[in-house]
């Protein structure tokens, strides 16, 4: 899932940044037991000052392309967009009815506004405040988190002061093509997490058999997703919580000699990191898609990129995959992940992606 980040539809906080939420060659060494239980920063301070990474067009066939691809999530027990339009989305997480801001549902409301006044929780305010009192609870008060469920796997949905509630569900269909490749594997798999949020994509990883490292430039962020493992009975599962910038933390990979055979990163349109590294999508998301190359394995199985908050075609992102991955044959699969609305069947666009699957 995702880290505090600044979404296209206004879904993430404007304050992480590159390593948070602000998200090949020889193996990394195990994952110990008893490192998987902590939050850590890797961070060492005797590490030389890393060279500016100097990009250059690579040699190469380029990978082959499947386009546009949509990637639809539909209503279902755990998770419903019920009703969308007039600026707002209708959705309803577990037991609870809530109402957001949605920028881009620029149509009209398809149900009628008793059905909009059951709400359990509607979000009212700015997204520069800590606690949740930008919400307002209709009915009664409700606590900060309450128990969701996301294809048996359980986890604390949240609300946040910035309109998020600690999961992101268009990302489901990543997370179900992830652990078909996990499975379908036969082997051990070893997934990066950069930009990881709360954690899901994290433990439905884990489920899978893969060991999982999960890098979020916030603690809290981190400390999320710990209780998220706990929550859904995966205590036991190879999972490393990192607090890290996610740039700064590849580029230690690639000098450790630690490769990944999958990694999935889902950085900000703007952010910063944990000592105030500034991220800018345009600027820096070329770099970090170059280190990902780099620190795959040699037999790796995808990379998946999402981009939200930006104002671009997933064309874009989509020549800077196939370009990244010349000569190494797959295919680069993009396109945008949509929400599938209950009321009228609408389809609502909320970030753009890119993955070369192997």
């Amino acid at each position: 899932m995702k880290s505090f980040r600044d979404k296209r539809r206004d879904n993430r906080p404007p304050a992480k940044g590159r390593a948070e939420h602000v998200r090949p060659q020889p193996a990394a060494a195990p994952v110990r037991p008893e490192a998987k239980r902590h939050e850590t920063n890797p961070d060492d301070r005797s590490e030389p000052k890393p060279v500016p990474r100097i990009l250059a067009r690579r040699d190469g066939a380029l990978p082959a392309e499947r386009l546009p691809v949509i990637l639809e999530v539909a209503p279902n027990q755990d998770y419903a967009l019920l009703d969308s339009g007039a600026g707002e989305k209708l959705e309803q997480y577990g037991p609870y009815r809530i109402v957001r801001p949605e920028g881009q549902a620029i149509w009209q409301k398809a149900l009628p506004a008793r059905d909009w006044d059951r709400a359990d929780a509607v979000f009212t305010g700015d997204t520069d405040e800590e606690g949740i009192g930008r919400w307002r609870f209709p009915k009664m008060p409700l606590g900060e988190t309450w128990p969701m469920k996301h294809d048996g796997i359980d986890y604390l949905g949240r609300f946040t002061s910035f309109r998020h509630v600690g999961v992101f569900p268009e990302q489901a269909s990543h997370w179900d093509h992830m652990a078909g490749l996990i499975a379908a594997a036969k082997r051990p798999v070893k997934v990066l997490n950069l930009f990881g949020y709360t954690g899901l994509a994290s433990l439905v990883a884990a489920r899978a058999g893969a060991e999982v490292t999960h890098v979020d430039a916030s603690k809290k962020a981190i400390g999320w997703a710990r209780e998220n493992q706990e929550m859904a009975g995966l205590g036991s599962k190879p999972i490393r919580w990192i607090v890290d910038d996610a740039v700064k933390f590849a580029e230690r990979e690639e000098r450790r000699g630690s490769r990944y055979d999958i990694i999935l990163f889902d950085p900000p349109a703007y952010g910063r990191g944990p000592k105030g590294e500034v991220w800018q999508l345009f600027e820096d998301l070329p770099g970090l898609t170059d280190l990902c190359r780099a620190i795959l394995t040699p037999k790796p199985l995808a990379v998946v990129l999402t981009a939200y908050s930006i104002r671009a075609s997933f064309f874009a992102i989509h020549a800077l995959m196939r370009d990244t991955f010349a000569g190494m044959g797959g295919t680069v699969e993009s396109g945008e992940l949509i929400i599938r609305e209950q009321s009228a069947g609408r389809a609502l666009s909320t970030s753009l992606f890119s993955r070369w699957v192997a």
